[in-house]
């Protein structure tokens, strides 16, 4: 399934006074693993950058001021999102402000339906503890040291690391091999399973181990079957 990780930069907290959008950063993942193809893009919010807002993301006035519009980058933005699911980490946040960006174009507005909220499932998994994405990449073993300030595209990419892990992990060290050594947990305690004196007797008789015999002889000296049988 398509899913796009989504974060954004702003000015400020608040949409409605005032605030606007100064980045958005898209990653798309299939089945929750990242393809490659990513949607990125500075805005030019005309208006100041609040130092509250800059020492948050680094983005100043001056870096800002000669990137395009949100009307400008509309269309490319909409058609990389599509109709998939958006994952975002408090998307109230952020849609509120790619809401209010659109209705400034004239553009419907984004539904919640659509919005996978990665910390209220960080909330449901981890009851109590803080749930931010610096916490949430710890919690998780994430290498967090090119997070020196908050970016709309590696917070994407960082996400949806964290978000494959929310939904049970990648299963990197899966293995399809039989192994040696059986585990047993026994009410929170790890117990050594116990081992047979003897192997079962064998449940076929001596009737039906003949026959068996009798019809693989019937399939030719080359037939699979032989490797089987060799030497029993």
């Amino acid at each position: 399934m398509r899913e796009i990780v989504l974060d954004t930069e702003t000015t400020g907290l608040n949409p409605l006074t005032g605030d606007r959008l100064v980045e958005i950063g898209c990653v798309e993942i299939y089945n929750r693993i990242p393809t490659g193809q990513v949607y990125h893009v500075y805005l030019n919010p005309q208006r100041d950058m609040p130092v509250e807002a800059f020492n948050v993301h680094g983005l100043s006035t001056e870096f800002l001021a000669d990137k395009p519009l949100f009307a400008q980058v509309v269309d490319d933005f909409l058609a990389f999102i599509a109709g998939d699911p958006l994952v975002i980490h408090n998307a109230a946040f952020d849609i509120g402000f790619l809401n209010a960006e659109l209705a400034k174009v004239g553009r419907p507005a984004l539904s919640f339906d659509r919005v996978v909220d990665t910390l209220a499932l960080a909330r449901r998994r981890h009851p109590g503890a803080s749930n931010r994405l610096d916490d949430l990449m710890n919690r998780y073993g994430i290498d967090s040291s090119r997070r020196t300030k908050h970016g709309a595209l590696l917070d994407s990419e960082l996400l949806a690391e964290v978000y494959a892990e929310l939904c049970g992990g990648k299963q990197t060290a899966l293995s399809l091999t039989v192994s040696e050594t059986t585990v047993v947990v026994v009410e929170g305690q790890v117990a050594a399973p116990l081992q047979r004196p003897r192997p079962l007797a064998p449940r076929r008789s001596a009737e039906e181990a003949a026959a068996h015999a009798a019809f693989i002889a019937t399939l030719g000296e080359n037939a699979i079957w032989n490797d089987y049988t060799a030497g029993s």
